[in-house]
């Protein structure tokens, strides 16, 4: 068990002792001849005293020195043990959202059997939708990026001094070489591109980082130049930003702290902003959102000019257009397995309502755009048509009438050709909505109805030939309505029963 936990456990079992005896705080301290605040530090497990201050705290409390800091819990608060001693309380970044560690721990030790109890149901819903604490703090990175609308002002600027350093304002869009060259002179990197394909099991990383007084920089072959590139941004990135704490891997196979995914996080920002420096998107954004009419062909021209992904465009406009034009958006990207459509990525500022969850189960409504660019990419890729395939669609959904102007990119996956990707930023229609993007209201662009999951959805076969499922949660619902429709009925006439008895 950490320090941490034994100094909690320690705390919580001294307020308990001196809530049952009826002391208040100053009291205790002073029969203790001890500080108020000394013993509110040790009360939240941020001070473990000396043996002598223990044997008195002990006496005073009317137990034992050993009790107070044996680490055994009632077996009331048996879960509250492993929850104080696991990786996810150490590692939580409580700072982000104004708590300490210690907050969370005062609130547990006010309650401990009622605090365990609701522990007890909290892990067995996430074992039973296999929850890992780095779903958790995953999650609290989304929250860390929606609090800063995902714009880093910080970070644009290390960029821009990176590129004043090296100048490099002149040789938009940055070559893989350029790039290559900067991470070997200026890191001391060695980059290799022969090693993962020796190991199969491996292919499936984009790079691997191998640390060393010569670093090594295992880079997937496969990979596109632009995806190359951005791979070597990132180790830019790390390094201007002095970020130690990181993953070897990228896509990461293991996530140790929060420290460890922001720092991903961040290193990522500063290679999209190498990439496509402000500036220039910034100027690209504002001559494409005074188009008066939806054109697919300036959004298609933008991933030659800026040679990138189509999912680093759209990653990069959710950190710019909230900042500059205003505009609360969402960015999702889904992968299809066949017909089997998942949500392997998400940013919500726009308030869409996104089905998601570990242990969702439904079929995502096939009207969205996602998917349906997904569609006309397994038919570009049957009869040899043009990649990637761009679209946008005016959404609404069914039943609150919210529309978001959703646009979209989709291709195949580099290292999984096979599995298609398709990503998509949306904009929630308002007033102000046209004003900024002039092409908002453009006829053509398609206005579908679409809804959140199949299994939810109202519509017939006959209104939606879309369907890939049935509607069972609406008729469970219309089922467990009528059931208790009929309760109540049932209870209103045995009532009435009763009242004429009388």
């Amino acid at each position: 068990m950490n320090t941490e936990a034994i100094n909690t456990i320690l705390g919580m079992k001294v307020r308990q002792a001196r809530l049952s005896r009826g002391l208040t705080l100053s009291e205790f301290a002073e029969l203790c001849a001890l500080s108020p605040s000394y013993i509110t530090e040790i009360e939240k497990g941020r001070k473990y005293p000396k043996p002598d201050k223990i044997m008195r705290m002990a006496e005073v409390l009317g137990t034992t020195y050993d009790n107070l800091v044996s680490v055994k819990l009632d077996p009331s608060q048996a879960y509250l043990e492993s929850v104080l001693s696991s990786s996810l309380l150490r590692n939580f970044p409580f700072e982000l959202f104004g708590l300490e560690a210690s907050d969370l721990v005062d609130l547990i030790t006010r309650a401990p059997a009622k605090a365990s109890a609701l522990i007890h149901t909290l892990v067995e819903i996430a074992r039973q939708y296999d929850m890992k604490s780095e779903h958790f703090l995953r999650a609290a990175l989304r929250s860390y990026q929606e609090i800063h609308e995902n714009y880093f002002d910080e970070i644009e600027e290390a960029v821009d001094r990176f590129i004043a350093e090296h100048d490099l304002a002149g040789e938009f869009p940055l070559s893989l070489d350029r790039v290559a060259g900067l991470v070997r002179s200026e890191l001391g990197y060695e980059i290799d591109e022969s090693l993962i394909p020796q190991y199969p099991h491996l292919t499936r990383y984009r790079s691997i980082y191998v640390a060393g007084d010569q670093p090594v920089l295992l880079v997937n072959p496969a990979l596109s130049p632009a995806q190359k590139k951005f791979v070597l941004a990132r180790e830019l990135g790390y390094q201007f930003l002095d970020l130690k704490e990181r993953a070897i891997t990228s896509a990461p196979d293991t996530v140790r702290s929060f420290e460890q995914v922001l720092n991903d996080f961040l290193a990522s920002y500063f290679a999209g902003a190498l990439l496509m420096p402000r500036e220039i998107i910034v100027r690209d954004l504002r001559e494409l959102f005074s188009l008066p009419t939806w054109q697919p062909k300036p959004f298609l021209a933008l991933i030659d000019r800026y040679d990138v992904t189509p999912e680093m465009l759209l990653y990069r406009f959710s950190e710019l257009i909230p900042e500059y034009f205003d505009i609360k958006l969402h960015f999702l990207r889904f992968h299809d397995y066949g017909d089997d459509y998942q949500l392997t990525k998400q940013f919500n500022m726009s308030r869409l309502m996104i089905p998601s969850g570990l242990g969702l189960n439904e079929h995502h409504c096939r009207r969205w755009l996602t998917i349906g660019l997904l569609k006309r990419l397994a038919a570009a890729r049957a009869d040899g048509g043009p990649i990637p395939v761009v679209g946008a669609q005016r959404s609404e959904f069914l039943n609150s009438g919210d529309t978001f102007l959703c646009i979209g990119y989709a291709r195949p996956l580099t290292l999984s050709p096979n599995v298609g990707s398709s990503v998509t930023i949306g904009f929630k229609y308002d007033t102000d909505l046209p004003k900024t993007i002039r092409f908002a209201l453009d006829p053509n662009i398609p206005h579908v109805i679409i809804n959140e999951t199949c299994e939810r959805c109202p519509l017939t076969v006959e209104q939606c030939s879309a369907r890939a499922v049935p509607p069972t949660v609406l008729e469970q619902q219309a089922q467990d309505e009528e059931r208790q429709k009929q309760l109540e009925e049932v209870i209103a006439q045995a009532q009435a029963v009763i009242r004429q008895a009388a």
